[in-house]
């Protein structure tokens, strides 16, 4: 009778000791998993930055080469082999300029404005995945993120024309408040066609959304087109820079501005390139779905090819008149906005039903 109690007692204490050593166990994998997904998440933000910067970096030279096949002349073929070094010479070059803030300018502001559209920009690639579990933050409302920093980047140029205290610099900050919150509307109408059909905000879950479908090109040309035109607005690259129009404004928003401070807009803008290619890629062309090639090769193929085209619109076509600019956007883009999302909504409910 008294050895009962004794033997339960024992079986209890090595219950005991067998919960706790299973426990550590189970907390120490936990741990360990953790871990291992944080250090992964570095080494994705890392390369993601990395890539981002050295592609921002290279189309200075891409660029001059491909717009000197466009017009028949020679581009960069001094500096390095095919000229590869002049990005190097370049760098240099601004990094010893005089870093000089006007005596009349509002020194914290016109400081600070650089700076703005190149963490944005930087920003909104955090949510974009450049393969299957390949993004920094992958959130349900990925898209309105990226929309938003899109909105902020156009603080940079117009606090940058103000803090100037120069007037050809803040009419070209005046010209990119009105043509980047314009075209800013039709780039988010345009976008509610992807959003309907694929049922989410989410960039990967729209990438997957195609995979199971067709790209979204396809039923969503209209919108494409919109998104096209207003990305090259967003960026205000040629045909839409009347932010900086030299034979008007010499230099725009950033006439003052020299050094390194310049570079950051220069670098800024490559990056926002950059950035509404991988935009295009994701919503329209599948992301980093394709066959053969690993997912991370055929987005970086897919978003150079549109990267190309920005370059040679650059080389192709004239620049407008800011109204016709603006007309284009009000009396062009908003109607095709409109008109694909009703279609896309009629289609929709029409299935559903």
């Amino acid at each position: 009778m008294t050895a009962a109690p004794a033997v339960a007692r024992l079986s209890s204490a090595a219950v005991a000791r067998l919960s706790s050593a299973a426990a550590t166990r189970l907390t120490s994998a936990a741990g360990l998993v953790a871990v291992t997904q944080w250090y992964w998440q570095l080494l994705v933000t890392l390369g993601v930055l990395i890539v981002v910067l050295t592609i921002a970096a290279g189309l200075i030279w891409y660029e001059r080469r491909l717009l000197s096949l466009v017009q028949d002349r020679y581009g960069p073929n001094r500096v390095g082999p095919a000229g590869l070094l002049q990005v190097l010479a370049d760098t240099f070059k601004i990094l010893f300029k005089e870093d000089w803030v006007p005596p009349f300018s509002d020194r914290r502001v016109f400081v600070v404005a650089p700076s703005v559209v190149l963490v944005t920009a930087l920003l909104s690639f955090m949510v974009i995945p450049v393969a299957e579990g390949w993004v920094v933050l992958d959130v349900n409302i990925g898209l309105l993120f990226v929309l938003a920093m899109s909105s902020l980047a156009v603080y940079s140029v117009v606090l940058a024309g103000w803090s100037s205290r120069s007037k050809y610099s803040l009419v070209g900050g005046l010209r990119a408040a009105a043509q980047m919150v314009s075209y800013e509307v039709f780039m988010g109408l345009s976008l509610i066609g992807v959003v309907t059909l694929a049922g989410s905000f989410n960039l990967s879950a729209i990438v997957e959304a195609q995979h199971r479908s067709v790209y979204y090109v396809f039923p969503q040309f209209i919108g494409f087109v919109v998104f096209l035109v207003a990305g090259f607005a967003e960026t205000r690259r040629i045909p839409f820079d009347l932010v900086e129009a030299e034979s008007e404004l010499v230099a725009g928003y950033h006439t003052e501005y020299s050094g390194m401070k310049f570079g950051l807009f220069l670098v800024g803008e490559y990056v926002a390139i950059t950035l509404i290619s991988a935009l295009i890629v994701t919503l329209f062309f599948g992301g980093w779905l394709g066959p053969w090639l690993p997912g991370v090769l055929w987005f970086l193929i897919k978003t150079f090819v549109f990267i190309t085209l920005f370059i040679v619109v650059r080389g192709t076509f004239p620049r407008p008149r800011y109204d016709q600019l603006m007309a284009l956007g009000w009396k062009g883009m908003l109607p095709l906005s409109l008109l694909n999302l009703l279609i896309t909504g009629a289609i929709v409910v029409a299935r559903a039903g």
